[in-house]
């Protein structure tokens, strides 16, 4: 059993309990749900309890549409991908979710196989995002820890500067420069001068890693 789950959001109860029955046979958890308003009543009260999920929703729903119901999970801060169950004269509409942030959408009728498959890659790609993310807050948690001499020193090595060539600029030994190259190093999590240019660069922190005050 997957500890994901997998919540239908759909006003035709044929498909709630068919796509419940095909996720629950493929080891999720599925829930169903016959309206946006009571899906969203209860993700209000439940999101972090549900933790990792995946929200397929019919686009044309009443009393609230899968459109409406999509935008007032993003207010909510709604981590979980959600993918369209659509119509053919509903992709205009689904096109544009996916454009505000949508994972994707299915024209119905589509085959079991192919909606197992989109909603796996929208968790890979999920998962992958959110370590992306936990490992950039580490990062940036990691730099505000270095001393203001540290932070001298990282940025002349992101600039491919030599340990010799970085004492003269500091006024301090070669010693002194692989001593706080090597504890930069151990705080960021890094092996070396091109493993940290690749880290940093994926953050875009150049301008804030001169700022800050420490002990030198």
């Amino acid at each position: 059993m997957h500890s994901v789950s997998i919540h239908i959001v759909d006003d035709d109860r044929d498909i709630r309990e068919g796509l419940a029955w095909l996720f629950d046979s493929r080891g999720y958890h599925a829930a169903t749900w016959e309206s946006g308003p009571l899906f969203l009543e209860e993700a209000t009260q439940r999101q972090r309890a549900w933790g990792t999920a995946v929200v397929l929703m019919d686009i044309r729903m009443e009393p609230l549409s899968g459109l409406s119901t999509f935008e007032r999970l993003v207010q909510m801060g709604c981590p979980w991908p959600v993918l369209f169950l659509t119509g053919h004269g509903d992709v205009g509409m689904a096109v544009a979710a996916v454009k505000s942030g949508a994972w994707d959408f299915l024209e119905k009728p589509f085959q079991d196989n192919m909606l197992v498959d989109r909603v796996e890659q929208a968790l890979a790609a999920t998962t992958a995002q959110k370590l992306a993310s936990e490992r950039d807050i580490a990062l940036r948690e990691a730099l505000a820890g270095l001393s203001q001499r540290e932070r001298e020193v990282l940025d002349e090595l992101l600039c491919g500067h030599y340990n010799k060539t970085i004492a003269d600029h500091l006024g301090i030994t070669q010693r002194t420069v692989e001593f706080h190259r090597a504890n930069i190093f151990s705080k960021l999590g890094v092996r070396s001068a091109i493993e940290l240019a690749h880290q940093l660069g994926r953050l875009q922190t150049a301008a804030p890693l001169s700022s800050g005050t420490g002990d030198a």
